[in-house]
This record gives C-alpha cells, sequence and structure tokens, in this order.
C-alpha cells in the first residue's frame, strides 16, 4: 500500500510539475513586458524633453557656410 501512495504522490508531482512552471513563468513574463514597456516610455519622455542637440548643431553650421 505504500508503494502506491508512493507512486501516486510521484505522478501528481510530475503532473503538477507544468502547472507550478506556468504559474511561475507567466507572471515573470507579464512583469518583463511591462517593465519594457515603461522603460522605452521613460526614455522617449526623456528624449522629448532633453533633446540631445546634435541635429540644432549641424543646421547652424549648414547655415553659418551659406
Amino acid at each position: 500500500m505504500n508503494v502506491k501512495i508512493l507512486l501516486f504522490v510521484s505522478c501528481l508531482s510530475l503532473f503538477c510539475s507544468g502547472c507550478i512552471t506556468k504559474v511561475v513563468t507567466v507572471p515573470v513574463k507579464v512583469a518583463y513586458k511591462t517593465t519594457k514597456g515603461v522603460v522605452k516610455g521613460t526614455g522617449k519622455v526623456v528624449g522629448a524633453m532633453i533633446p540631445d542637440g546634435e541635429d540644432d548643431d549641424d543646421k547652424h553650421k549648414d547655415d553659418k557656410h551659406k
């Protein structure tokens, strides 16, 4: 009887390991995608607020040479 219980528990743990993997990985993927979107959005906002000025410098150089 103990062997049957051990076999049952072993099989159950193998079948549930796939479920546990899904339960753990899905929230991690959602958190990663959310963080990735926030970082990209923050980068665009910072780029809009603090432009690097390279294009402006090139325009001024062209105006001076004309």
